[in-house]
């Protein structure tokens, strides 16, 4: 059986849902904004393959069927007090037995560099933990992409391994891959301390 979970939750300043049908309007908007910021490291990302309303619709309705399936959750962040966009969280399905689950983040570049990656992350790993039932997350990133590997340092991540040189960047260099994991204990323990520190 797998777990009934909810659509929605809150962090300090943002609003995390998952999308519905009508967001593809707006998620155009969002994927011609940030064409630019996320061309580096997020090439095969689907947002960049959006050209009008009705293809945004389309990849909506994917989301949402990932998510009716349990293969993968996604969730859009959006600010409390402006209701504008911030944040993506992907949560990909790696074995359901174990539990593992993987998390991706992509940021407006509006909102870049003002925690909400973070924040958004953190939240999505008391979802993960909490509801899906997780043993383990990870997180898969490219090495030259510090933001995103700090993210997950700062979020508790142990970095597991590094892959060298698996991808060529457009000017020719090379590029490699960190894995970052995530254990319920250690979650658990970083919660307590954060929890504590913060009393």
């Amino acid at each position: 059986m797998l777990p009934e979970i909810p659509t929605h939750f809150e962090t300090e300043r943002l609003v995390m849902r998952r999308y519905h049908a009508g967001d593809g309007a707006w998620y155009y908007q969002v994927g011609q904004r940030n064409r630019q910021h996320l061309q580096r490291f997020e090439s095969g990302n689907a947002i960049l393959t959006i050209e009008n309303e009705e293809d945004g619709e389309k990849v909506i309705n994917d989301m949402i069927i990932s998510w009716d399936s349990h293969i993968s959750y996604f969730l859009g962040g959006f600010e409390k007090l402006t209701g504008q966009f911030a944040v993506q969280i992907y949560i990909g399905t790696i074995d359901w037995q174990l539990p593992e689950f993987e998390i991706g983040y992509i940021a407006d570049k509006d909102h870049e560099g003002q925690g909400y990656v973070t924040e958004a992350v953190r939240g999505t790993l008391a979802f993960i933990f909490h509801h899906l039932h997780a043993h383990r997350v990870c997180i898969h990133c490219s090495d030259l992409n510090e933001r995103s590997w700090r993210v997950a340092e700062r979020c508790g991540f142990v970095r597991e391994g590094h892959l060298r040189e698996t991808h060529q960047q457009p000017d020719g260099a090379f590029n490699g891959d960190f894995t970052y994991g995530l254990l319920k204990s250690e979650f658990e323990a970083w919660s307590a301390f954060k929890n504590l520190s913060e009393s």
